[in-house]
């Protein structure tokens, strides 16, 4: 019995000596351009969770190696992010995590629909916006599925 003891006072400490002292992302840890970037989180750092931070660390590595004109474009597609509402923001999250849940042929098909839409000029992009807003859900789905089954184009990449 009093092994037993030991032993799991022993793996406690371990665990807890490991989940201390591996904190890759503790904000003594990130370089001084990391720091500057993500200054706003500093006083709530280590309440955040390690998730959270991994990925405000790998976005500020991002912003550092963006040139101006990106960071730019950057701050006014966040601002607008910012100004949607609540909502429209948890709408588009669970989209995105829909399209990522896609096969893989599947998404290429959609970016390249994409890509094809946004190479239209904006009076026939309008027409099309136009159409499918009066289009009833039965006609809309009917769209999509010719869609899915048509030839696709060759890519010029």
């Amino acid at each position: 019995m009093n092994a037993k003891t030991i032993l799991g006072v022993a793996c406690l400490l371990l665990l807890s000596s490991v989940a201390a002292g591996d904190d890759d992302n503790a904000w003594s840890s990130l370089d001084a351009s990391q720091q500057q970037v993500l200054a706003e989180f500093q006083d709530q750092w280590s309440s955040l969770p390690p998730k959270r931070r991994e990925r405000l660390v790998r976005g500020a590595d991002h912003w550092a190696g963006m040139s101006a004109e990106q960071r730019k474009e950057a701050q006014t597609r966040f601002r607008s992010w910012r100004d949607l509402s609540a909502e429209r923001r948890e709408l588009i999250r669970d989209r995105y995590e829909a399209y990522r849940s896609l096969p893989a042929d599947e998404q290429r098909r959609i970016r390249d629909n994409f890509r094809r839409f946004n190479r239209m000029n904006r009076d026939r992009r309008e027409k099309m916006r136009d159409r499918y807003r009066e289009m009833t859900p039965e006609q809309r789905q009917r769209v999509r599925d010719r869609m899915k089954d048509r030839p696709r184009p060759a890519t010029r990449d």
